[in-house]
C-alpha cells in the first residue's frame, strides 16, 4: 500500500487518534510548575517532588507536561531545550489566554499578531526556556 493511500485508511480512523505529552527537564521544578498552573491553567495531576527523581506530571484538555528534575551536577547539555523547537498550544480563545499570561505578570515574547498563514498567536518562554506558541485553532 502507498504511503498516501496507507494514511487514508489509519489517519482518519477514530481509534488513531493523538494527544499531545511533552516532557521537559528543567533545574527548578519549582518554577515550572508554577508556571504550568498560574500563567497557563495546568492542573497537577502526579506531584513526587519530595522523591530522590523529582517529578510532576500536569495537564489541561488533552495537552499533558512532565517535568523531570534535572541534576544540577550534571552535564549541563543534558536534555536542555533544543534549538529550533517550538511548542504550539492552540486554544479556543487566544486573546483571553493572552491577557491570562498578561495579567499573570509573565512577560510575551511576541504579543497578539495576525499571521500570514492566518492564524492569530502569540509567544513565550516559559521558565526552562521552552519556547511556546500560542494559536487559535486552525478553521475557527
Amino acid at each position: 500500500m502507498d504511503r498516501r493511500r496507507h494514511c487514508e485508511a489509519t489517519c482518519d480512523d477514530p481509534g488513531m487518534d493523538m494527544t499531545l505529552r511533552f516532557e521537559i527537564f528543567p533545574q527548578d521544578l519549582d518554577t515550572v510548575v508554577d508556571f504550568y498552573v498560574r500563567v497557563l491553567g495546568f492542573r497537577v495531576t502526579k506531584d513526587e517532588r519530595d522523591d530522590p527523581e523529582a517529578y510532576v506530571a500536569m495537564q489541561r484538555g488533552s495537552v499533558q507536561v512532565g517535568a523531570l528534575q534535572r541534576d544540577p551536577s550534571g552535564h549541563p547539555a543534558d536534555r536542555c531545550p533544543p534549538a529550533g523547537v517550538e511548542l504550539v498550544l492552540e486554544v479556543d480563545d487566544v486573546a483571553a489566554e493572552r491577557n491570562r499570561v498578561v495579567a499573570s505578570g509573565w512577560p510575551l515574547e511576541q504579543d497578539l499578531q495576525l499571521r500570514p498563514w492566518g492564524l492569530t498567536d502569540f509567544r513565550i518562554l516559559d521558565p526552562a526556556g521552552y519556547y511556546l506558541r500560542i494559536t487559535d485553532r486552525a478553521g475557527q
